[in-house]
């Protein structure tokens, strides 16, 4: 399709200024790869026990959003970011029961930089 741009990578445009520094990366350091792995994993785990309890629509929107809620960097990231707010603003609005998952989503959040 003619007009659709797809960047893959960094992509850096600088216009004059002083002090550049450099890029900022937003990515997991090695020393918290375990521990974002096991934060998706206990995630996942609640969103899986948590779709048994919301209605078919929320249950779809889980469904939906577990492939992007991975511990790997396959996902974009503004793909996982999405997910996991769609999770979150599920699990907040049933209350106590969605509050695990609501805690977990904050946790891989936290891991991942808040991306």
């Amino acid at each position: 399709m003619s007009g659709d741009n797809y960047y893959f990578g960094d992509s850096v445009n600088m216009h004059g200024g002083m002090g550049n520094t450099g890029i900022v990366k937003h990515q997991v350091p090695a020393a918290d790869t375990a521990s974002l792995m096991d934060a998706v994993a206990e995630l996942r785990g609640l969103i899986e026990s948590l779709r048994d309890q919301v209605p078919a629509a929320s249950a779809q929107t889980l469904d939906d959003s577990l492939p992007a809620i991975r511990a790997d960097a396959s996902a974009l990231p503004q793909d996982r970011h999405r997910a996991l707010m769609a999770v979150a603003g599920i699990a907040a609005t049933i209350g106590a029961v969605g509050q695990p998952v609501l805690e977990a989503v904050n946790r891989v959040l936290s891991l991942i930089g808040g991306q």
